[in-house]
C-alpha cells in the first residue's frame, strides 16, 4: 500500500531546478480525476505558490487528494502533503504528510537541514526524530518538481531504457524513485491529445504489482513537462488519474488535438 501511495502522490507532485530555468511557477494548479473503469473515486489538486518559512522566501507546494461519491462512503480518504522548497538550492526545507484514511490518521513533520554538514544532509522528524541522510535528499513532492525542470529538458539525451533515480526521504525512510524512460506517445485527454514522454517508475513485485512495470507516466512534451496521466495497474485492476482542468502555467500547454 505504501509503494501505490507513492506512486500516485509522486505522480500528482513536480518541482523545481535552477531558479532561472523553471519548467513552472508560483500559481501554478493542476486538478486531476481519479477512476477506475468508468467509475470516478476521487479527485486531486497539486498547486504551487510563492510563501516564506523561516523568514526566507521559498516556493509552497500543495497536494490534496481524496474519494468522492460512493468510495468516499465506503473508504474516505483525504490525504494532504505539503512541500517548503527553496528557490535557490532547489531542496525542501520542510514538508507535512497529515493522512486521513478511513479511521487510520498519521501527521508528521519533517524539517530538512541541507547546510550544516558539508558532507550529509540532516532531517528532523516530529515522530521519529534525527536523521543523517546523504545531500541532496528531497521528499516525495518535491523530487518531481525537479525532475521536470532538471531531467526532463534534457529530454533529447534520453534513450529508451534509461533510469534516472532521484533519492527522497517518505514515511520517515529513505525512498528511491526510479523512472524508466519508454519514449514519446501522443495521449488523449478531457483538454485533448496531447503529445507525452513516458516513463515506468519501477515497482516492486508483491501484493500490489504483479511485475516491474505495472505503473505508467504521461509527461507533456512542451515546455511545462507537466504530469497529465497516470496508470497503474494493481491485482484488482486499473486506475487512472487524468488532468481535468489546470492554471497558472509558464508556458502554453501544447495540445496537438482538440477533442
Amino acid at each position: 500500500m505504501k509503494q501505490l501511495k507513492v506512486i500516485i502522490f509522486c505522480f500528482l507532485s513536480s518541482l523545481c531546478a535552477t531558479g532561472q530555468n523553471l519548467a513552472y511557477m508560483p500559481g501554478e494548479k493542476v486538478d486531476y480525476t481519479i477512476h477506475y473503469g468508468v467509475l470516478q473515486g476521487g479527485v486531486a489538486s497539486l498547486e504551487i505558490r510563492s510563501d516564506t518559512f523561516g523568514g526566507k522566501q521559498v516556493y509552497h507546494s500543495v497536494f490534496l487528494g481524496k474519494t468522492t461519491g460512493l468510495a468516499d462512503v465506503i473508504f474516505r480518504v483525504k490525504d494532504i502533503y505539503e512541500s517548503y522548497i527553496d528557490p535557490v538550492t532547489q531542496l525542501p526545507v520542510f514538508s507535512i504528510r497529515n493522512i486521513q484514511e478511513g479511521r487510520y490518521r498519521r501527521y508528521n513533520e519533517v524539517i530538512f537541514d541541507h547546510h550544516s554538514r558539508a558532507d550529509s544532509a540532516i532531517l528532523t522528524s516530529n515522530l521519529t526524530g534525527v536523521h543523517i541522510t546523504e545531500q541532496g535528499i528531497h521528499d516525495i513532492i518535491s523530487c518531481f518538481y525537479y525532475f521536470r525542470s532538471h531531467h526532463l529538458p534534457r529530454y533529447q539525451s534520453l534513450k529508451k531504457g534509461d533510469m534516472i533515480t532521484i533519492m527522497t526521504w517518505f514515511t520517515d525512510e529513505l525512498y528511491p524513485i526510479r523512472l524508466r524512460y519508454l519514449g514519446t506517445e501522443e495521449i488523449r485527454t478531457k483538454l485533448g491529445r496531447i503529445k507525452c514522454f513516458k516513463f515506468n517508475p519501477v515497482t516492486e513485485k508483491g501484493r500490489l504489482f504483479k511485475t516491474e512495470d505495472d505503473v505508467s507516466f504521461w509527461f507533456t512534451a512542451d515546455k511545462n513537462f507537466l504530469p497529465v496521466k497516470v496508470r497503474f495497474d494493481i491485482f484488482v485492476g486499473s486506475f487512472i488519474a487524468e488532468i481535468a482542468a489546470c492554471e497558472g502555467l509558464k508556458y502554453p500547454l501544447e495540445i496537438r488535438k482538440k477533442e
